[in-house]
């Protein structure tokens, strides 16, 4: 498989994510330095220092979201690009991987199975799924933490499908007839699924040692497609159509 990542981009909003921390950090030990500032000088504060320290609170609160969500999304580990390749394992050496050139679609996959667009999920835990709806089954101070850093599961589906339509209309002058199927995949090993009422899209692991998995689910197609005789196992894309995808898409 050929794997064509944007380690510019990665690079750069892991980056972006250390300084956020440490402009985080920064803001609050100076916070509490103006915070205590009559009991370390013992003179009164002047008018600019309570407004710093008035300005100080929601400055924090708002650093911290961002970095702890810059932080989920690019410094996490898993990194999302390696797990989906190693949930991969074995797929035709055909196959195309892009990563991050195509956002808000993350990830998308060209294989003899299909045209994907991938959402992926961090998250550990344990979280219900009816239908298109998620709920974590956490405590209730984690989700109310959960809340205030917001970086709940959200609405995997909605954005997988989002995703694929953004992929759909990069195609559309390219290869209009193709159709692509949106999928949701979690990369934490850590994550157990109550699935009370299937979801309109296949949600998988790359975890081989769970059900359903990537690599499972790509091999059904497989199997699926050798079974039919009018079908064969190419990319759906011709050379020149992925020629012609790339050049539009990626910026080198």
């Amino acid at each position: 498989m050929r794997i064509v990542t944007n380690h510019k981009l990665v690079k750069r909003n892991r980056q972006i994510a250390t300084w956020l921390f440490l402009g985080t950090l920064a803001i609050l030990v100076g916070g509490f330095i103006l915070i205590n500032y009559s009991f370390f000088t013992g003179n009164t504060p002047a008018d600019w220092i309570l407004l710093a320290q008035v300005v100080a609170l929601p400055i924090v609160f708002v650093l911290t979201v961002y970095s702890v969500r810059m932080t989920n999304l690019w410094a996490r580990e898993p990194y999302p690009h390696d797990a989906i390749e190693a949930g991969l394992k074995g797929l035709s050496k055909r196959s195309i991987m892009y990563n991050y050139y195509h956002l808000p679609a993350r990830h998308i996959l060209i294989a003899p199975q299909g045209v994907f667009a991938i959402a992926t999920r961090w998250h550990d835990g344990k979280f219900t799924v009816e239908g298109d709806k998620w709920q974590s089954q956490k405590g209730t101070m984690s989700r109310f933490f959960s809340a205030m850093r917001m970086d709940g599961v959200g609405t995997p589906v909605a954005e997988a499908q989002k995703a694929a339509e953004h992929v759909q209309s990069l195609l559309a002058d390219i290869a209009p007839d193709i159709e692509v199927k949106p999928l949701v995949v979690f990369v934490n090993d850590d994550i157990e699924l109550d699935i009370q009422e299937d979801p309109s899209i296949d949600v998988l692991y790359t975890n081989e040692k769970k059900t359903p998995n990537l690599s499972e689910f790509m091999r059904e197609i497989n199997r699926q497609i050798k079974s039919d005789p009018q079908q064969k196992a190419v990319l759906p894309l011709t050379d020149e159509q992925i020629e012609a995808f790339e050049k539009a898409t990626l910026k080198k």
